[in-house]
């Protein structure tokens, strides 16, 4: 593997770490009761592995068929998915997922989870278009997922509103700076 393989692996996890954090420091700031709190954060860290892991096998299947316009895909996404990010009041609608996943079971549960991680889903699928090394893509966001889902749990009653919608926002900035190099290195 290529050091500049491991660097854009490493800068596309980041923004999937910044998100995960901000998602849990939300969950932590709601308060959500002792029993419930080891449920929901187990269950929201297996769909922040899963839905990456799954749109990295989906991207590397769409890349071979894609064949030489699979990096252009995956920028598009890249640069889709900092805009979605990026979108006015996006921060609300969230949260009021987050609230009810406190609350969720079953079917329900799995949905909430769903809709939270679509974006964790389409970074993974531009990790498979970009054809980076599986094992080390599948350990780093196993990584992230467990260190910033905690981190964020434990200190998200301690942060700001404003302090979590940055660390978010600060993660489609990154993805869209991530898009715009890509572009120029593929085009030059």
């Amino acid at each position: 593997m290529t050091a500049g393989a491991i660097a854009t692996l490493v800068v596309l996890v980041f923004p999937l770490c910044l998100d995960t954090f901000a998602v849990s420091a939300a969950l932590g700031a709601a308060g959500l009761p002792e029993k419930d709190r080891l449920r929901v954060s187990l269950l929201m860290a297996g769909f922040e592995v899963a839905m990456p892991v799954l749109g990295l096998f989906a991207g590397n299947l769409a890349g071979r068929f894609a064949g030489g316009a699979a990096e252009y895909l995956a920028i598009a996404l890249l640069a889709g998915l900092g805009l979605w990010i990026l979108r006015p009041g996006g921060e609300d609608r969230e949260e009021e997922r987050l609230a009810s996943l406190g609350r969720a079971r079953g079917f329900a549960a799995i949905g909430l989870g769903l809709s939270i991680s679509l974006d964790e889903l389409a970074l993974g699928v531009s990790l498979g278009l970009l054809h980076l090394p599986v094992v080390p893509a599948l350990v780093l966001i196993a990584l992230q997922a467990v260190l910033a889902s905690q981190l964020g749990l434990r200190l998200g009653s301690r942060i700001s509103e404003t302090g979590r919608e940055r660390s978010e926002k600060a993660a489609g900035v990154i993805l869209l700076l991530l898009a715009a190099f890509l572009l120029v290195i593929r085009l030059t």
